[in-house]
């Protein structure tokens, strides 16, 4: 059974994304789509970007492409949309050092940070609320440091999606949060 909340963010970032790469750029143009998290702690905030990025691969038919991939530590998908290719990638590393992962597959894929999408949770926003931001700073959020250190530039593509301390592990519940995303 679907997650309606989650689906329908995975449909705006899909739209959003469409918009972004069908500018005018080099045809074959490819983007790394990251969804922070900690692996093993599906339904809590902090992991909302793992969940966003699943959904985005279902929206996009590669849900069943997930592969496991060893140099990066990290779960990869590929997936098409227009003319550019969408690496998605699920680091396997706790979330304060999954910049490690981020800047290996960015390594393995010849891009620069500015070709990297960060989906994560922000403080400042609701839940199921986007936001897109153009390079910045981490805003408190050590995913985000982490993936800053790695990748040595804070010009990567927007943190969609952020939130905080006590909420960050705690479980989303229907009544409080909008739907749930725990099992």
């Amino acid at each position: 059974m679907g997650q309606p909340g989650l689906s329908h963010t995975g449909l705006w970032l899909s739209r959003a994304m469409s918009r972004c790469i069908l500018e005018p750029r080099p045809p074959g143009k490819r983007w790394l789509v990251v969804g922070l998290g900690n692996p093993g702690m599906p339904g809590t905030r902090h992991s909302v970007g793992m969940a966003v990025l699943g959904q985005l691969a279902r929206r996009l038919g590669v849900a069943e492409s997930w592969a496991r991939d060893r140099r990066c530590a990290a779960d990869l998908a590929l997936a098409s949309l227009g003319d550019a290719q969408l690496v998605l990638l699920r680091p396997r590393r706790l979330m304060n050092v999954n910049g490690r992962s981020v800047a290996r597959a960015a390594e393995l894929f010849g891009l620069t940070a500015e070709e990297v999408y960060l989906v994560h949770d922000e403080l400042d926003k609701p839940l199921g609320k986007l936001a897109l931001k153009l390079g910045g700073s981490a805003r408190g959020h050590n995913g985000v440091r982490s993936c800053i250190s790695c990748l040595n530039s804070n010009e990567l593509l927007p943190p969609l999606l952020e939130r905080a301390a006590d909420l960050l592990l705690d479980h989303i519940r229907e009544r409080s949060q909008g739907p749930s995303l725990g099992p």
